[in-house]
C-alpha cells in the first residue's frame, strides 16, 4: 500500500550534494511534514507513495536551499549608500553615522524583510546575520517564513541599542532567552571585529561560546589595516590575538579571512575553525582576495556570504558562486580549483556546517528538514546545458529561481516571494530612502 505524504517533486535534474558530485536525472523528492522522506527515481517513487502534491518541474534542477553565511540584513536599506570607499572610510565616514541617526527597531524590521524577500527570490533559505535589534530582524523573517541564525552583537562602543559589551551581551542573550523553541531561529555570538572588542570581552564570549554551544561569528583578517593596528595595539596579528585569548576552534565562524599567511591557514585547520567567504564585498571593498586554493586543499570548512547589500549591493549567492570558483582560480592559476560541485558545496552545507546545521540542512538526505529551491536551466537565453552543476555556478542566476521551500512550506512560486506583498515592500524602501536622504 504506498504512503501517504504531503508533496512529490519531480525535476529534470537533482543535485543532493551529499553524497558529493552527484547529478541525478530521472528522480524524484518525497517531503512530508517539512521533511525529505526520500530521494529515489521516480517509477520507485510512484510505487511507494501517494502524495497530496505532485509538482513537475521540467527543464529545472533541485537542490537544497542556498546558505548564506554572512550578512547585515537590516543594511539593504543603506544598498549603494557609501559606494566607492576603502572599507574604514566606509564605515567611519558613511555607515556608522547613518546607523547612529536611523538603526532603531523599525530600520530593523524594514530592512531585513527587503534582505529576506531579495534572498528568497534568489534560493537563500537561511542567513547568519550580524546587526543590531536582532528581535526585530526575527520578526521579518518569520514573517517571510525564513530560516535565521540572529547574531548577538558585540562592541566595546555605545550605539542605540546598547551601552557597552555587557549591556550588548545582555539584551541579545534576552531575546535569545524569549525566542528560544522557534524551529526557523537560532544564535550565535556576533562580537563585530577584533578592532572593536577588547580582551576581556573576547574571554567572556568564549566562555558563553562554550557554555552555550553556539557559534562565534566575527569580521577577522578582513584589511591589511586591520592586521597593521592589531600589531601596533597588541604586538601579534589577529589570529594570534585570538588564538590566545581561547576563541579559535570549531565554534568560530571567521568572515572574509582575505590576508592569511601560511601558518595561519594551518592553525585554522588544526582548531577546525570555520570561513564565511565574501568575495564580491571584498572586491567592491578593496579588501582583498583570500587563498581560496589553499584553504581549499588543506580541508577548511568554509560557506558564502554575501556581506550586507551596503558592501556588495547584492544578496545574491550565485553571483558569489560566480565569483568565487572564478577568482581561486584565477588567483591560483589552476582551473581545477573550487570547481562547481565544491562551489555548490559551499554554498549549502558548508554554510551548514558551519553554523551547526548541518544534520538539518545543507543536502537532501532523508530525515533532513526540506529546505529547497528550484532552479530553470532550459530558458533560451543561457542553452545549451550539458552540465547542472556548471550551469548553476557559471551561468544561471538568481532570475532563474522559480521555487524555494522552508522546511517544505512554498515561501516563493513562480519567482514570487508569497509571504510579502511587493508594492507595500516598495512603500516602505521609499520612505527609508526619504528618510536617509533628508
Amino acid at each position: 500500500m504506498p504512503a501517504d505524504i504531503d508533496l512529490l517533486i519531480r525535476p529534470e535534474w537533482i543535485i543532493p550534494i551529499e553524497p558529493a558530485g552527484v547529478t541525478l536525472s530521472g528522480h524524484a523528492l518525497a517531503v512530508s511534514d517539512g521533511c525529505i522522506v526520500a530521494l529515489l527515481p521516480i517509477d520507485e517513487a510512484l510505487q511507494r507513495f501517494r502524495p497530496r502534491q505532485t509538482l513537475d518541474l521540467p527543464g529545472q534542477v533541485l537542490l537544497p536551499g542556498l546558505v548564506n553565511l554572512h550578512t547585515h540584513a537590516a543594511m539593504s536599506l543603506l544598498r549603494g549608500y557609501a559606494d566607492d570607499l576603502p572599507l574604514m572610510r566606509w564605515l567611519s565616514e558613511r555607515i556608522w553615522p547613518a546607523e547612529s541617526r536611523h538603526a532603531g527597531p523599525d530600520f530593523v524590521r524594514a530592512g531585513t524583510l527587503l534582505a529576506c524577500a531579495e534572498m528568497v527570490r534568489g534560493g537563500v533559505t537561511t542567513f547568519n546575520d550580524m546587526y543590531f535589534f536582532p528581535e526585530a530582524a526575527a520578526d521579518a523573517a518569520r514573517k517571510v517564513g525564513m530560516r535565521a541564525v540572529l547574531g548577538i552583537v558585540v562592541v566595546e562602543f555605545p550605539t542605540a541599542y546598547a551601552a557597552d559589551a555587557d549591556d550588548y551581551l545582555a539584551k541579545g542573550l534576552a531575546v535569545r532567552d524569549a525566542l528560544n523553541g522557534d524551529p526557523l531561529l537560532s544564535f550565535c555570538l556576533a562580537p563585530h571585529a577584533p578592532y572593536t572588542v577588547a580582551d576581556k570581552t573576547f574571554i567572556n564570549i568564549a566562555t558563553l561560546a562554550a557554555q552555550l554551544e553556539v557559534p562565534v561569528h566575527l569580521h577577522l583578517h578582513e584589511t591589511r589595516h586591520e592586521i597593521e593596528e592589531s600589531l601596533k595595539q597588541h604586538g601579534v596579528r589577529p589570529i594570534e590575538r585570538l588564538h590566545r585569548l581561547g576563541l579559535l576552534g570549531p565554534q568560530l565562524i571567521a568572515v572574509h579571512a582575505v590576508h592569511l599567511e601560511a601558518g595561519e591557514i594551518d592553525l585554522l585547520a588544526r582548531e577546525a575553525c570555520h570561513l564565511a567567504h565574501c568575495p564580491t564585498s571584498n572586491l567592491k571593498l578593496g579588501s582583498g582576495i583570500p587563498p581560496m586554493s589553499s584553504i581549499q586543499s588543506i580541508g577548511i570548512n568554509f560557506g558564502l556570504g554575501s556581506d550586507g547589500a551596503a558592501s556588495n549591493n547584492r544578496l545574491d549567492l550565485f553571483r558569489e558562486m560566480r565569483h568565487a570558483a572564478l577568482l581561486a582560480k584565477g588567483v591560483s592559476q589552476n582551473a581545477e580549483t573550487l570547481d562547481a560541485h565544491a562551489t555548490l558545496h559551499a554554498a549549502t552545507l558548508g554554510g551548514a556546517r558551519a553554523l551547526g546545521l548541518d544534520g538539518r540542512i545543507g543536502s537532501l538526505l532523508p530525515g533532513k528538514a526540506a529546505d529547497l529551491c528550484a532552479v530553470r536551466l532550459d530558458e533560451w537565453l543561457i542553452q545549451p546545458c550539458f552540465d547542472p552543476a556548471s550551469h548553476l555556478v557559471y551561468v544561471a542566476g538568481r532570475e532563474q529561481v522559480t521555487h524555494t521551500w522552508v522546511e517544505g512550506n512554498l515561501v516563493m512560486s513562480n519567482a514570487v516571494p508569497l509571504q510579502i506583498n511587493i508594492s507595500e515592500l516598495l512603500d516602505m524602501t521609499g520612505l527609508w530612502h526619504t528618510r536617509l536622504t533628508s
